[in-house]
C-alpha cells in the first residue's frame, strides 16, 4: 500500500456543506510532504508568536483595567517585552532544590509543555484549499477522531503539574499539585459531558464535520442550538486551564506560586507558556465547537466551491478573530473576578455543573429525536429556531430560578439568612450586648 493510500485510510474524507467530498491529502506524495512541512512550520511559528503576543496583551489589558500604563519601554508600545523576558529567562541560572527528586523535577515542565503544543495540530483553522495538487486541509493532522484526541492529549498536561508539585519536595508545591489534580478530575467530566450535545447534533467526532454542520448563515452555530452546553464548557475551560477564578493550584496568597514555586529560568517559563498555550487551544476549541469554527456567518461564500486560496486565507483570519475574542474574555475575567474558595470550586463542579450537564444531554437528545420524528430536518431553519427557544427556556430556568446569582457567585456563602441571624444572636449573648447597643457603636 502506498503512502497516499495509507494516509487516505487514516484520515478519510472531508464532507463540505454542499455535499461534495474532498480528500484531506493531495494526490501526490511529495505535495503532501511539502504541505505538511509548511503547515508544521506555520502552525508552530504562529502558535508561539501568538502565545508571546497574548502575554503582552494580558499585561496591557491588565494595565488598562487598573489605570496603569503597562509595558511600554521595549519596542513600540512594549511589543518586544515578551521577547526581552524570554531572553532573560534563557540566560538565567537554573536552580535545583537540594531535596528535590531531579529526574521528575526536570521532566515535569516538559510533560506540561508538550501536550499544550500537540493539541493544536488537529484543529482546522481555515477552509480547505483545492490546489492543483489536491485538496489541502488546514489542520496539521486532520484526524477523524480529532475531538477525542484533544480531550485525551489535553488531559496529560496535569501529570506535569502533579509531578512538579511532588518532585519539588515542598509543601506549597505539593498542595498546588494536589489541587490541580482534584480540579482536573472535577471539571474534566463536566467538560466532556458538555460536548455530548455537540456530538449528537454533528453525528461525528471529526472537527471538520462539526464545523461543516454549523456552516451557513450562522443559525446553526452550536452556541444557539446548545447554549447551556456552551456555558458549562466555558466554565470548565477556565478550571482546566487554571485561570482565575479557578487558579487555586497557584494561588499566590496561599501557596506562594503553587506547583512551580521551586522552578526558575526556562523551566518556569515552560509552565508559563503552557498555560497560555492551553488558553489559546481552549479558545480555538470553543470557536470550533460552538461558533462555527472558520465559518463566516451571514454568507455562504466560504462554504461553496470553488475552494480557492483566498477563501482559505479569509476564513483563517476570521477564525483567529474568534480565538482572540475568547482570549480577551479569559483576560477580562482574570482581572475582574475574585478567586473561588476551594469548597466553592468543588461544589460548583460536582453539585451544579455535572448534574446540569447530565440533565441537558437527556434534554437535547430528546428534543433532537422529537424534531426529527416530526419531520424537522436538523439543517432547516425551523430546527434552529426550535432549539433556540428550548435553550432560552433552559437558560431562564437555570439562571433565573435555580441559581438566582447565588450558586455561581464566588462571594456566595452557604449560610442562609436564618443561620446568620442565629450566629449574630449567639455573638450578642456572649458579649452580653443587645443588638441596639451593638449597632450604636459598641461592636
Amino acid at each position: 500500500m502506498t503512502l497516499v493510500a495509507l494516509l487516505q485510510a487514516a484520515t478519510g474524507y472531508t464532507t463540505t456543506p454542499n455535499g461534495l467530498q474532498h480528500l484531506t491529502v493531495p494526490d501526490s506524495g511529495w505535495a503532501w510532504f511539502i504541505a505538511t512541512v509548511v503547515k508544521m512550520l506555520l502552525t508552530f511559528t504562529i502558535y508561539m508568536v501568538g502565545v508571546m503576543m497574548v502575554i503582552w496583551a494580558e499585561r496591557r489589558i491588565c494595565a488598562f483595567i487598573q489605570d496603569r500604563r503597562g509595558p511600554n519601554r521595549v519596542g513600540p508600545h512594549g511589543l518586544l517585552q515578551s521577547v526581552a523576558d524570554g531572553v532573560k529567562n534563557i540566560m538565567k541560572e537554573e536552580t535545583y532544590p537540594g531535596e528535590a527528586y531531579l529526574p521528575l523535577f526536570i521532566l515535569a515542565p516538559v510533560m506540561s509543555f508538550i501536550p499544550a503544543l500537540i493539541t493544536w495540530s488537529v484543529i482546522p483553522y481555515g477552509a480547505p484549499w483545492d490546489s492543483k495538487w489536491g485538496t489541502i486541509d488546514t489542520a496539521l493532522a486532520p484526524m477523524p477522531i480529532g475531538f477525542l484526541f484533544i480531550l485525551a492529549i489535553g488531559s496529560l498536561g496535569v501529570y506535569g503539574i502533579v509531578l512538579a508539585g511532588w518532585s519539588s519536595n515542598n509543601k506549597y508545591s505539593l498542595l498546588g499539585g494536589l489541587r490541580s489534580s482534584a480540579q482536573m478530575i472535577s471539571y474534566e467530566i463536566a467538560m466532556g459531558m458538555a460536548t455530548i450535545p455537540v456530538l449528537i447534533l454533528a453525528g461525528n467526532v471529526s472537527l471538520n464535520t462539526i464545523v461543516s454542520r454549523q456552516a451557513g448563515w450562522g443559525l446553526h452555530w452550536n452556541v444557539i442550538n446548545v447554549t447551556v452546553a456552551f456555558f458549562v464548557f466555558m466554565v470548565a475551560a477556565f478550571a482546566e486551564t487554571n485561570r482565575t477564578p479557578f487558579d487555586l493550584p497557584e494561588a499566590e496568597a496561599e501557596l506562594v506560586a503553587g506547583y512551580h514555586s521551586e522552578y526558575s529560568a526556562m523551566k518556569f517559563s515552560m509552565f508559563f507558556i503552557a498555560e497560555y498555550a492551553n488558553m489559546m487551544t481552549v479558545s480555538a476549541l470553543m470557536a470550533t465547537l460552538f461558533f462555527g469554527g472558520w465559518d463566516i456567518p451571514f454568507t455562504l461564500w466560504d462554504n461553496v466551491a470553488p475552494h480557492t486560496l483566498i477563501k482559505t486565507l479569509v476564513t483563517f483570519a476570521f477564525f483567529w478573530v474568534k480565538i482572540l475574542f475568547f482570549v480577551f474574555v479569559f483576560i477580562w475575567i482574570r482581572w475582574t473576578l475574585p478567586r473561588f474558595r476551594y469548597d466553592q470550586l468543588m461544589a460548583l463542579g460536582w453539585k451544579f455543573m455535572l448534574p446540569t450537564s447530565l440533565v441537558y444531554v437527556v434534554l437535547i437528545a430528546t428534543a433532537t429525536w422529537l424534531l426529527e420524528y416530526m419531520g424537522v430536518h436538523p439543517a432547516s431553519w425551523q430546527f434552529a429556531v426550535a432549539m433556540l427557544g428550548l435553550n432560552v427556556v433552559a437558560v431562564g430556568i437555570i439562571f433565573g430560578v435555580i441559581d438566582r446569582g447565588r450558586l455561581i457567585s464566588p462571594a456566595y456563602s452557604r449560610l442562609d439568612k436564618r443561620h446568620i441571624d442565629k450566629l449574630r444572636e449567639a455573638r450578642y449573648g456572649r458579649a452580653r450586648l443587645t443588638p441596639a447597643t451593638s449597632e450604636g457603636g459598641a461592636d
